[in-house]
């Protein structure tokens, strides 16, 4: 039998989970509030279901998306993210020019995987994820854009290097709640 996605690459996107509401620090440094916490376990549990266990993952630097991506690894694997009994940890990124990008800015992350990579899990922030899958997928992509935990996985057959718009099908969309 022959795997109908083994020329793929997948690039799964992720809004980041629920954060505590603001206060008076940065924004940059909000925590996930722990409707956050769980959902983003729930997102790593419905990636793991799904095979799409990622090689790469490119990550914000702000708090609250570091602390989804921990999460969503917990979720997938039962482990930290430094790695477990489900394979090899990802080569994880911590991007402070994804923390409130356009989505050109995070396409332009995207481009410098490796090209051997398969499957590469971005977690950022909205607007900038949304407008994100809606310019790799304009006919597919949900118009009211990611809630907080909200998933859209796009494949596509061209290179990351050259990945542009239209370039990347709209296959799942899920939104975690745990």
């Amino acid at each position: 039998m022959t795997d109908a996605y083994a020329d793929d690459r997948t690039l799964v996107l992720l809004r980041h989970s629920k954060a505590e509401p603001p206060n008076d620090g940065p924004d940059v440094q909000r925590p996930l509030a722990a409707r956050g916490r769980a959902d983003a376990a729930a997102v790593g549990a419905w990636l793991a279901k799904h095979a799409l266990l990622p090689d790469v993952v490119i990550c914000s630097a702000a708090r609250r998306t570091r602390e989804t991506w921990h999460d969503v690894a917990l979720g997938m694997t039962g482990t930290p993210p430094e790695g477990g009994s489900a394979g090899p940890a990802p080569d994880v990124h911590y991007e402070g020019d994804a923390y409130e990008a356009h989505p050109e800015d995070l396409l332009t992350l995207v481009r410098r995987v490796d090209p051997g990579t398969r499957t590469v899990l971005l977690i950022a922030h909205n607007p900038g994820i949304s407008l994100l899958s809606a310019l790799l997928d304009p006919e597919r992509a949900d118009q009211d854009g990611l809630r907080t935990s909200g998933v859209a996985v796009h494949r596509t057959t061209v290179e990351w290097a050259g990945l542009g718009r239209g370039d990347a099908v709209l296959t799942a969309t899920h939104t975690a709640r745990g």
